[in-house]
C-alpha cells in the first residue's frame, strides 16, 4: 500500500471548489477542500447542525462570522466552528491553491483544546 499525498491530483483549472472525502463514517467525516479564489455567495450563510474544524495547509483565505467578524487564515493556522455558527468564506487566494483539512463531526462530547 502507498501513502496518499493531500496535495496530489489538484486540478490546473478550477472552476468549482474540490470536496474530496478521505475518511467518513457515523459521526465523522474528514475532507479535503481546495479553493483558488472562491467564496461562499455573497448572500446567506453556512448554518450547520454538525461542528467543523478546519486546517488551512496551503494558501490563504478569511472567514467571516456573523458573530465575531471576519479572520484571516494562513498555513497551519486552524478553526473549530460549532454547531449553528453562522460563518461564511468571504475570500480566498486566487493566485495559488488554498487547501484546507476539514473535520466534521456531530459528537457533542468532542471539546476543542486551545493551542495558540
Amino acid at each position: 500500500m502507498n501513502p496518499a499525498n493531500i496535495f496530489a491530483g489538484i486540478p490546473g483549472e478550477l472552476p468549482e471548489e474540490i470536496f474530496d472525502a478521505i475518511i467518513t463514517g457515523d459521526h465523522l467525516r474528514i475532507e479535503r477542500i481546495v479553493s483558488r479564489g472562491h467564496r461562499s455567495p455573497a448572500a446567506g450563510w453556512f448554518e450547520q447542525a454538525w461542528g467543523e474544524w478546519v486546517l488551512v495547509l496551503r494558501g490563504a483565505a478569511r472567514l467571516e462570522f456573523e458573530d465575531e467578524g471576519e479572520m484571516v487564515l494562513g498555513p497551519g493556522d486552524h478553526v473549530c466552528i460549532g454547531p449553528g455558527r453562522r460563518h461564511r468564506v468571504v475570500w480566498t487566494d486566487g493566485g495559488q491553491d488554498t487547501v484546507w483539512l476539514a473535520v466534521h463531526f456531530d459528537d457533542g462530547t468532542l471539546v476543542m483544546g486551545n493551542r495558540e
